[in-house]
């Protein structure tokens, strides 16, 4: 079994970063998912969340497979939800992942659930017992790794840069 863990990205990162989120919009648009189809996230989003600290890579057989955000307190996109309610209102004392895509050379390989499992695993480090994350809702096979790995659907939330809807997610950890 090769070698799996996750670690903070860095600027020197970028190129492989990018070419796995141009990869995954490649791949959502070639399944007729309209999400990150208007050029977000781009490079410049990308740079930033790794100058912010909170861009992580998962690492695969020496290789860069996998990347994510772990964004730390109010998101403004989880404000407000319609048609549920978020679990044990913390309000501001979550973590949310976004901006979550695999490599294609390494899809098959369960690698999301990895990804996602370590990132619930640094929320708790962190000091985070409530973790969210949201997606599209024609994106099913995102929808399945996020509810495989214990989320539980809350409802719908409106994305602050164009007001698209997204199924929101939530995992209380211990």
């Amino acid at each position: 079994m090769p070698a799996t863990y996750l670690r903070r990205a860095t600027q020197a990162d970028l190129p492989a970063i990018t070419a796995i989120i141009s990869g995954a919009q490649a791949y959502l648009k070639n399944q007729q998912i309209d999400q990150w189809q208007d050029g977000y996230p781009n490079p410049a989003i990308l740079k930033q969340d790794i100058e912010d600290g909170i861009t992580f890579v998962l690492i695969y057989d020496n290789a860069i497979a996998g990347t994510a955000a772990l964004h730390q307190g109010i998101d403004v996109n989880y404000l407000k939800i319609e048609g549920g309610q978020w679990d044990n209102d913390t309000q501001d004392h979550y973590t949310a992942i976004h901006r979550i895509a695999v490599a294609s050379d390494f899809r098959g390989h369960h690698l999301s659930e990895t990804l996602m499992n370590d990132l619930i695993t640094i929320s708790g480090l962190l000091g985070f017992k409530d973790v969210r994350i949201d997606t599209h809702p024609d994106n099913k096979a995102m929808r399945h790794v996020i509810t495989s790995c214990g989320f539980d659907y809350r409802g719908i939330v409106h994305m602050q840069r164009d007001n698209a809807i997204r199924y929101a997610y939530q995992l209380l950890i211990k």
